[in-house]
């Protein structure tokens, strides 16, 4: 409020200023002409060209106001500027007379025609100000008032100075005319001014006003002007001027005043509203009395004439006979109005009256005791019962008990409202029917005369119906169990309601494992039914101040509410057999389309412990949950605050995960690909490290099953295949050519997201020449249509690049792979390299495999060599090439090349090469940790 009001008074300071410095003017000129200004042709400069300035001032803020998109009344302003241009020219040309030339002004002159231009303008702009009438009627009713008060203005002036003017001989008609001219065209302009004054329009009512009281001044100091007492005395710069200066002044402030826009408080607003009613009624009381009041002065004319013994002059009994004709005229159209308005009005009064007969709400009126006074026939459709049963009754004894009360209070409460912030207000209660029914009904209610006009109507069909939404969107719609939305909000009543100190309140997250495959090989509707039977079973296996409910898909949930009577581990003992229970309830089989279906179910249980929230409550059952999943499925789980803190630890890791790019934490290693012959390097595999601020480096194993955004994981692996490439090139430079492979997946080969031909864009950048390119194809999603995946291989085969089989033996997905796909390199994977030498059936297994690929021509590579004696047994099977630790760890770019110029790692003779072996313990070629940056 303190806000609002600084505005409106720092609003309203801005419009004072204009308005000091307007007055600060006007006085000033005025009191220049009081004083004389001085010096006789400094009056006459002032009184001349100072008129011709300030009429030129106004000209231009008229034109300009009327050139902005916020003028309504654009005509009205532009003609008002030419009135005033008009008599900013008639003042020039008196100037040029009696300032330029020193000589008195003839007359009639061209001064005159301009200060004669000056009405007709200012009549019509005033026109377009005024509320246009909107009936015929309306159009003559406005020109009979405007001769009503322009006749009566003439009888008057006629009677005392126009008759004496108009008595001129032949050689003064030009003289004698001009003189009747000004005063004529003065009492027009002030016919229309007292005319539309209470006609004005009611936007920009502060223009209007402004402009009205600038002519009405302009016109009074013409009448003074032409009056035979100044007429004759008359001379530029006298105190008269500072009247046709001030009228010039404030009609050029007068279209500015409404664009100021105003914002008041409501309360101001409704004040103002309140308090312009007398005005307006006073104001349409003086409109009613303006053609009166003209007939009056009128008939004080013709009198003035009678009590000077002064023979009636033919113009004013002209006149006057018009004025009356004008009246009479003017009130027979007036009854006709009132005829016509009391028609529309009766017939008004019976279109009411049906409308409330007809209508299918139940009108009342109660009187200040609560008596029914007077009740529609509509109660008969409604409530069932008679209007005139109910007409004497108490209004009270037609609401529920339940309801009164709070009927009542809010009754009370509108009556002492004020009736401008509040003029109704709603109610809602239940009525007594006729056949002893509640109702919902809903009441519109009114002041009348202390007591209240209720509009009320039967909304009982609305209430069941919002009742019934009101289920639909707390209750699932397949098993009508509660949803995810009322459930928590039973969780947060029980955690902070009265029983929240109930020791022993549990929420069970409960998911079917292996439901996804039911609608997968059954159908949807086989799943739902599923649901439906688990839904029944979960609501029958918990007691009846528990809730069952179900959180989407094939999560459902339980509330167990504690009973505060056991120890915490009796507590949880209670509650794990509870669960177990219900995991084996939900295990049996479901009889759906007469065959049994099994699913199993995992459970996660967690306990309210104080100053736990519903959320962070629920979370724990989660986390429980997906934590029974991961041990197996089929089990229950208690939660255990290690678990949230293993979510914490993996969020974290997340997060800074996303934006280790941006901050260059990213860091890329080459472990060497040995021959298993000749221990010669040839080629590199590239691989991703994340650098930490520590200086510690994480492996993808480590990092990439918490990056969980699958833009930043394709962010990553351009980032990988770029650098490589990049590296590449640059140890190709400097004479250490050697095959660097990176390791891609099927469906980012396919990434229709990535830049298309990303990897002929980088061979072709970098320069990098055919053959020095593996790309490992690390799986195969079945999902991936293998027609695609060829093509691409193929394409990129032609290119120079060569095609890497990565984990060869893991599932017949390769098998199939190596059937369709172009294959250079077989590449082992560590699950059979890991146990070659221990097992006889991965030996077997691993000697076949190579054997396929000796005979399709193609190089094998053995993943994960980290021992000498899996070197030697692999060498054995004719496997010709190797990488691990065995030979050396992922190396940085430094270490890389000084092994590349070494050109090979020593290879073991027999199992006993103890110099091999003593070269590995050492660890010289392990993973070497980067500073952090």
């Amino acid at each position: 409020m303190m806000l609002a009001g600084g505005r409106v008074v720092g609003r309203g300071r801005t419009g004072l200023v204009p308005q000091l410095l307007l007055a600060l003017v006007c006085a000033g000129y005025a009191t220049g002409a009081a004083l004389g200004w001085g010096s006789p042709r400094l009056a006459l400069f002032m009184g001349d060209f100072g008129l011709s300035a300030a009429a030129a001032v106004a000209a231009v803020s008229c034109y300009l106001y009327s050139r902005t998109r916020r003028s309504r009344f654009r005509p009205a302003w532009l003609l008002f500027s030419l009135s005033s241009a008009m008599a900013s020219l008639g003042n020039a040309v008196w100037g040029w007379y009696e300032v330029v030339l020193g000589r008195p002004v003839p007359s009639p002159s061209s001064a005159d025609l301009f200060f004669l231009c000056f009405a007709p303008p200012a009549i019509i702009g005033l026109l377009v100000l005024a509320k246009r009438p909107v009936t015929r009627a309306g159009w003559v009713c406005l020109g009979l008032d405007s001769w009503l008060i322009g006749g009566s203005l003439l009888t008057i002036s006629w009677s005392l100075a126009l008759a004496h003017t108009a008595q001129f001989d032949d050689r003064s008609v030009p003289h004698a005319a001009l003189s009747l001219a000004y005063p004529m065209l003065d009492i027009v302009l002030v016919s229309m001014v007292l005319a539309l004054h209470f006609r004005r329009s009611s936007a920009h009512r502060s223009a209007i006003n402004t402009a009205i009281a600038a002519l009405a001044l302009t016109v009074l100091c013409d009448a003074l002007f032409t009056s035979p007492l100044l007429r004759q005395t008359y001379h530029s710069g006298q105190i008269l001027d500072a009247g046709w200066f001030a009228g010039s002044l404030l009609l050029a402030y007068a279209p500015w005043v409404a664009s100021k826009p105003e914002h008041p408080d409501t309360d101001r607003v409704r004040s103002d509203r309140v308090s312009a009613r007398p005005s307006r009624q006073i104001g349409g009381s003086l409109a009613a009395l303006t053609p009166y009041l003209a007939a009056a002065v009128c008939t004080l004319g013709m009198l003035y004439n009678a009590v000077n013994d002064r023979r009636v002059d033919q113009v004013v009994l002209f006149t006057a006979c018009t004025v009356v004709l004008a009246l009479v005229v003017r009130q027979a159209i007036m009854l006709l109005d009132n005829i016509t308005l009391t028609q529309e009005l009766a017939q008004k009064e019976n279109h009411f009256r049906s409308l409330v007969q007809g209508s299918s709400d139940v009108i009342m009126i109660a009187a200040p005791n609560g008596i029914l006074r007077y009740v529609s026939p509509a109660a008969a459709g409604v409530w069932g019962r008679e209007a005139d049963d109910l007409v004497g009754s108490e209004l009270a004894t037609l609401i529920h008990p339940e309801d009164l009360g709070r009927f009542a209070h809010e009754i009370r409460r509108f009556l002492t409202a004020s009736p401008v912030i509040e003029p109704t207000t709603r109610i809602e209660c239940r009525f007594r029917s006729g056949e002893g029914d509640w109702l919902n009904v809903e009441s519109t209610v009114n002041r009348h005369h202390g007591g209240l006009i209720l509009n009320s109507r039967d909304v009982t069909e609305r209430v069941r119906l919002q009742a019934q939404l009101q289920h639909n969107a707390e209750h699932d719609p397949l098993t009508d169990l509660p949803n995810r939305s009322l459930f928590t909000g039973q969780v947060t009543q029980a955690l902070t309601g009265r029983r929240s100190t109930d020791r022993g309140t549990a929420v069970l997250f409960i998911d079917l494992d292996g439901f996804k495959a039911v609608n997968d090989t059954i159908g949807h509707l086989a799943g739902d039914e599923l649901l439906i039977q688990a839904a029944r079973r979960l609501a029958e296996s918990v007691r009846s101040s528990d809730t069952a409910a179900r959180l989407g898909g094939d999560e459902f949930a339980a509330l167990i509410v504690g009973d505060g009577t056991r120890d915490r581990a009796a507590r949880e003992r209670h509650i794990l057999e509870l669960a177990d229970r219900l995991r084996q309830t939900l295990s049996l089989p479901y009889r759906i389309e007469n065959e049994d279906v099994r699913v199993a179910a995992s459970i996660g249980v967690a306990f309210a412990d104080p100053g736990l929230s519903a959320g962070e409550l629920l979370r724990n059952a989660d986390l429980a949950m997906y934590r029974a999943k991961a041990a197996g499925k089929g089990q229950v789980v208690l939660y255990a605050p290690q678990m949230q803190a293993e979510v914490v630890r993996r969020a974290k890791l997340a997060t800074r995960l996303r934006s280790a790019l941006d901050d260059g934490e990213f860091a890329l290693l080459h472990q060497p690909v040995v021959s298993l012959s000749t221990g010669r390097i040839t080629a590199v595999a590239a691989q991703a490290r994340w650098r930490s601020a520590q200086g510690l480096l994480f492996t993808p194993a480590e990092f990439m099953r918490v990056a969980d955004d699958s833009d930043r994981t394709r962010e990553l692996g351009r980032w990988t295949l770029e650098e490589a490439v990049a590296q590449a090139a640059e140890r190709a430079a400097t004479g250490h050519a050697v095959p660097v492979s990176v390791r891609m997946t099927a469906r980012r080969l396919l990434d229709r997201s990535a830049p298309p031909g990303s990897i002929e864009a980088l061979l072709t950048r970098y320069g990098l020449p055919s053959g020095a390119l593996v790309v490992e194809l690390a799986d195969h999603d079945p999902g991936v249509p293998l027609d695609d995946l060829e093509r691409r291989l193929a394409a990129l085969r032609r290119l120079g690049v060569q095609i890497a089989l990565d984990g060869f033996g893991n599932g017949n997905a390769a098998i199939t792979a190596l059937h369709r796909l172009p294959v250079d390199v077989l590449k082992l994977d560590r699950s059979l390299v890991e146990g070659v030498v221990e097992s006889a059936r991965l030996h077997k297994i691993t000697s076949g495999l190579l054997r396929i690929a000796k005979d399709l021509g193609v190089r094998s590579v053995a993943d994960g060599v980290d021992r000498p004696e899996q070197v030697l047994v692999l060498r054995s099977m004719g496997c010709t090439h190797g990488q691990g630790m065995a030979f050396s760890g992922p190396l940085d770019e430094h270490r890389l090349r000084r092994a590349l110029a070494v050109g090979s790692c020593p290879l073991p003779l027999d199992p006993t090469d103890q110099v091999f072996i003593g070269r590995q313990v050492d660890r010289s070629h392990n993973e070497t940790a980067v500073p952090p940056t």
